[in-house]
């Protein structure tokens, strides 16, 4: 890995093409290093496990609606949308769109945590839905997402975001670019610009995870992977982009990070270097904020440990300056300390989570959530009673770079009415590489088979997994099957109508006039 200082430039400098990141991005993605087999493995599961939260979510008022979008852009050759018939396709930029959101929507997918946060799975769906209206073979997608993943975390570990209030999406918007840039082979200039436009266009603030946190959050990566589709196919068309987006003297750093005079470094892999960077991500075993996995593993077992918890008389989770400032008490919002907050939120409420937790001696992507299981008095209780602090050698221990040192996690204690104390201490989650038990193929089928009972068939499940054990070797004509289909009946009951069905609309709204 090589090393890249970023930092603003005059207009009067006139910073050369080769030294933008942009550009050295670019190259990356043009790069035709080979993916090595561990790389292979670890995309197939990555695919399994956006396939597992998106089986669980498909019902979902948010993902309902986000398909019906797509479906209203019928397309051939085109995509293919999570739960619908393969046949059925759809435009590749709102099948990335639906599919997105779809993985998205119980924040229970893989995760990178540098200098600023991710979630790199997110660059599945729109290079995948590109891989297959282009007509790209199995070999193809692993390069490009291979190339995504890459892209997403060198910039997550050099760029911070969330010290500007700008959400993470800024990054995957151009990552996105590169890996569909990668699968199509394009050269290093299209690649540059596509790369750029969607900096541009995905740049927004993290007001979507902050307060009354809405469905938004799950819409926001598929709107940065609609956005990468887009940007591709319009510097393919021969159009640019704004220039240099990052070094720009009114781009990027100047004006919407840390200023003129910042310096940010980022690793890229070098020419002829394998792309290995999703080796550094992780996934959740839990469906909730990652920083929350580790304290999730913890309560489990402090939970046997205290035992009454009716006399518990205060928690304090000390931890790093993330946790405690985005999902603890350092957030400042009464929201995630509210028993009628939304889903959204409580899963940005360290406080509710490790309250549950606790209580249930486990989480469950559904029935944590449920607003009955937050209004339970003594959940409302216990919850208050939990605080967090931030701790600077958890800070520390977030932001190494060490992969043997760097933790998620915190240190719990728990005051006892009569002034006993039990503490007890998590560094990374049970399913972290690192962790107890760490998470291989069979745990991501397992997830999957979970998540996937009752909604997806049996067979479909099989013929699904038996496609992602071949991933490179795939066909072009077989890449279309890494979706799965279901019943009509599974993929809920929300019905919803807007511009985009607004002829057939209007014609309902009329006969039921006459």
């Amino acid at each position: 890995m090589k090393s890249h200082t970023v930092r603003t430039h005059k207009s009067a400098e006139n910073l050369q093409r080769k030294d933008q990141l942009a550009w050295k991005i670019a190259e990356v993605a043009a790069d035709p290093a080979a993916v090595l087999p561990d790389v292979v493995e670890m995309i197939g599961n990555r695919i399994i496990d956006n396939a597992s939260v998106a089986a669980a979510s498909l019902a979902r008022r948010p993902v309902a609606s986000a398909r019906a979008q797509a479906e209203a852009h019928p397309f051939q050759p085109g995509a293919t949308v999570f739960g619908l018939p393969q046949q059925q396709r759809i435009s590749p930029e709102w099948a990335a769109w639906a599919n997105g959101v779809a993985v998205r929507e119980l924040d229970f997918h893989d995760t990178y945590l540098a200098a600023d946060y991710s979630h790199p799975g997110d660059n599945i769906p729109p290079i995948l839905a590109v891989a297959q209206h282009c007509g790209l073979d199995g070999a193809a997608l692993v390069r490009g997402l291979a190339t995504g993943y890459e892209i997403q975390v060198d910039l997550v570990t050099g760029i911070c975001l969330h010290e500007h209030k700008i959400d993470h999406i800024a990054h995957l918007g151009p990552s996105a670019a590169a890996g569909i840039g990668a699968a199509l082979k394009l050269p290093t200039e299209t690649i540059y610009q596509a790369v750029q436009q969607a900096l541009h266009v995905t740049t927004t603030t993290r007001q979507s995870r902050k307060g009354e946190i809405s469905s938004w959050k799950a819409y926001a990566p598929a709107f940065a992977g609609k956005m990468a589709v887009e940007a591709v196919d319009r510097v393919m068309r021969g159009e640019g982009a704004p220039s240099p987006a990052w070094e720009g003297e009114d781009g990027f750093i100047a004006y919407l990070l840390s200023g003129p005079k910042a310096e940010y470094v980022v690793p890229l892999p070098e020419k002829g270097e394998a792309k290995r960077a999703i080796l550094d991500t992780y996934t959740k075993e839990h469906s909730a904020e990652y920083q929350s996995q580790a304290l999730i593993d913890l309560a489990r077992r402090l939970g046997k440990r205290i035992g009454d918890l009716s006399k518990v008389e205060s928690i304090v989770i000390h931890t790093s300056h993330h946790t405690h400032y985005v999902i603890g008490t350092g957030a400042g919002d009464p929201q995630k300390m509210d028993s009628r907050a939304s889903r959204e939120t409580l899963d940005h409420s360290i406080m509710y989570i490790f309250a549950v937790a606790l209580e249930d001696g486990g989480w469950h992507h559904e029935r944590s959530y449920a607003p009955e299981r937050a209004g339970r008095p003594e959940t409302v209780a216990l919850w208050h009673k939990i605080s967090t602090v931030e701790d600077s050698e958890w800070t520390r221990r977030y932001h190494s770079r060490d992969p043997k040192e760097k933790a998620f996690g915190g240190r719990v204690v728990v005051r006892l009415k009569g002034g006993s104390v039990i503490t007890d201490e998590i560094a990374v989650a049970d399913a972290h590489p690192l962790g107890a038990r760490p998470f291989a193929r069979e745990q991501y089928i397992a997830k999957f088979r979970s998540l996937a009972d009752g909604v997806i068939a049996p067979a479909e499940q099989d013929r699904f997994l038996a496609l992602v054990a071949r991933l490179p070797e795939l066909k072009a004509q077989e890449l279309g099957g890494l979706t799965f289909t279901v019943d009509a009946a599974r993929l809920g009951a929300h019905k919803s109508s807007g511009i985009f069905d607004w002829h057939g609309a209007s014609a309902r709204r009329s006969d039921a006039a006459e």
